[in-house]
């Protein structure tokens, strides 16, 4: 019997899976399925949004980026996070009340960042765990109607990228592996990278909202697990669609590019959370643009959503296109392999 990797489970296996145990319920009117972000359930004029996701890579900070990954999810379907979840599996030899606390301040300093309410949660010292784990639970709310979904993606959109690919892969290696890179990175290099989860930031929250208020956004999605060719194959993947990307436009940060060299990475299969993927009509793409640009945040026009039939590729500056790459396990997950 096949033996899975560290990482997602292959996207057809769980397809099969959800297709088999997952039952409809109308009030769930958005269920699990292969690039939705997060469940919406009707609660009359408001929908809830639910989202839960574990934070298992990273050790440093890990309560404060709990709380971030989460609400990514819960906004990029239109929603306001609103209240925050935990489950705190904490190691069996190495747990203090330090460590614990210090988890909660984490929590406590990120809810406070995006006016979230810790509101409950669970938390126990677990056989046979050697690092702490934190599975969060965010939950927010939207008006009935006015929710996002993978699938809302149209033929014709442009696809629009925020910040640069893989803030989360490179701050997370720089954080946990800085003897790999001592050869390449000196100290200051590394403090540097180890900064990219607050700036410029892993947290999607603000220009979600900004493209939202500056034109008509079909669909949202933040590329995580499986970096941007994932997130990338997860959008048209849910909406039914092919797409066009061009490599040149696709900003990798320099410091990104160099460790992933070094470390036999690429960069476009690497953890990427701090970026948000934006298909938006076509005329209002120059303006979500400029209105994401003008806060301070990068955002760049890569590409464009097809018909199925014409399929998903990355084209190169010299007119030669590659399908799509896919991933079988993040990049970053060879690190810890």
């Amino acid at each position: 019997m096949e033996r899975f990797g560290l990482g997602k489970l292959p996207a057809d296996l769980l397809a099969t899976l959800l297709e088999r145990y997952a039952r409809p319920d109308a009030s769930v009117l958005v269920g699990p399925g292969i690039g939705e972000d997060a469940a919406v359930i009707d609660m009359g004029e408001r929908c809830l949004v639910a989202k839960t996701d574990p934070i298992t890579f990273a050790a440093d900070a890990i309560g404060w980026y709990a709380v971030h990954v989460n609400a990514n999810d819960v906004v990029c379907c239109g929603a306001r996070p609103r209240w925050f979840l935990a489950t705190l599996l904490l190691p069996e030899h190495d747990t203090t009340a330090d460590l614990v606390e210090a988890i909660f301040a984490q929590m406590d300093a990120a809810c406070r960042e995006l006016e979230i309410t810790l509101c409950g949660g669970h938390t126990e010292i677990t056989h046979g765990l050697q690092r702490p784990i934190v599975v969060g639970q965010m939950l927010g709310e939207v008006a009935h109607g006015a929710y996002l979904t993978g699938a809302g993606a149209r033929e014709g959109d442009a696809i629009i990228l925020t910040k640069g690919i893989a803030l989360e892969g490179t701050a997370l290696i720089a954080r946990e592996k800085p003897a790999r890179l001592a050869e390449v990175m000196d100290t200051p290099a590394l403090e540097r990278c180890a900064g990219f989860l607050r700036d410029p930031g892993i947290s999607v929250v603000r220009e979600a909202r900004l493209a939202l208020e500056a034109g008509e956004v079909h669909a949202l999605h933040d590329p995580t697990e499986g970096g941007l060719a994932t997130g990338l194959w997860e959008l048209a993947e849910a909406a039914g669609l092919g797409m066009r990307v061009e490599v040149e436009r696709i900003p990798v940060l320099p410091e990104c590019r160099l460790m992933c060299r070094h470390l036999g990475l690429d960069p476009l299969g690497l953890i990427g959370s701090g970026s948000l993927l934006v298909a938006a009509a076509p005329a209002d793409a120059a303006a979500i643009v400029a209105r994401i640009s003008a806060a301070g945040i990068t955002a760049t026009p890569i590409g464009r959503l097809l018909a199925a039939e014409e399929g998903r590729w990355l084209c190169d500056a010299d007119g030669a296109s590659r399908p799509l790459p896919r991933f079988a396990r993040d990049e970053i997950a060879r690190l810890y392999a």
